[in-house]
């Protein structure tokens, strides 16, 4: 899983081959134990976060 970015303990990351059908373009954020997933397309928006707030 490619690292597109890092600060502090958050890594923002993506998998290149995710879901069947493929999933719209996002990318997933990891702090510790807290999650994200945020679409890019068609709009910028939360898919699902555990742990991180907006």
């Amino acid at each position: 899983m490619p690292e597109l970015f890092r600060s502090a303990a958050m890594r923002f990351f993506f998998y290149s081959n995710e879901g069947n059908p493929r999933e719209p373009i996002h990318i997933h954020v990891e702090d510790g134990d807290a999650s994200a997933k945020i679409w890019l397309e068609p709009a910028i928006g939360i898919a699902e976060s555990d742990g991180l707030n907006r």
